[in-house]
């Protein structure tokens, strides 16, 4: 069974997918983070990538550094946000993981 899709892409439905992006990856808790989310809310993009390329495994700046190429509205944006979408995922397990290792450590001391 094939299911089309067949629904045109628009800045506003973008943002909606790049509103729930953002909301994963919750407010920055570094200073990287927190020049990364300023240089995409500012519409430097340019920097954005810069930072997730020299922060390989940072997965909050893998994620931002897709979303401005969403904002394009290009034949690859469902790709693009796909992509953003798995590296917040990412960074929100990251996250989760460190907070309950640091539960357990207590816990247990």
């Amino acid at each position: 069974m094939t299911v089309a899709v067949q629904t045109e892409l628009t800045l506003e439905k973008v943002n909606q997918a790049v509103s729930a992006i953002l909301e994963t990856l919750g407010n920055p808790d570094s200073e990287l983070h927190n020049k990364a989310l300023a240089a995409f809310q500012s519409g430097d993009h340019q920097t954005v990538k810069r930072l997730a390329s020299t922060n390989l495994s940072d997965y909050y700046c893998k994620a931002l550094g897709y979303l401005g190429g969403a904002l394009k509205l290009t034949p690859n944006t469902d790709t693009i946000l796909a992509e953003s979408a798995r590296a917040a995922a990412d960074f929100s397990k990251e996250r989760t993981l460190a907070r309950l290792g640091a539960a357990i450590e207590k816990a247990l001391s």
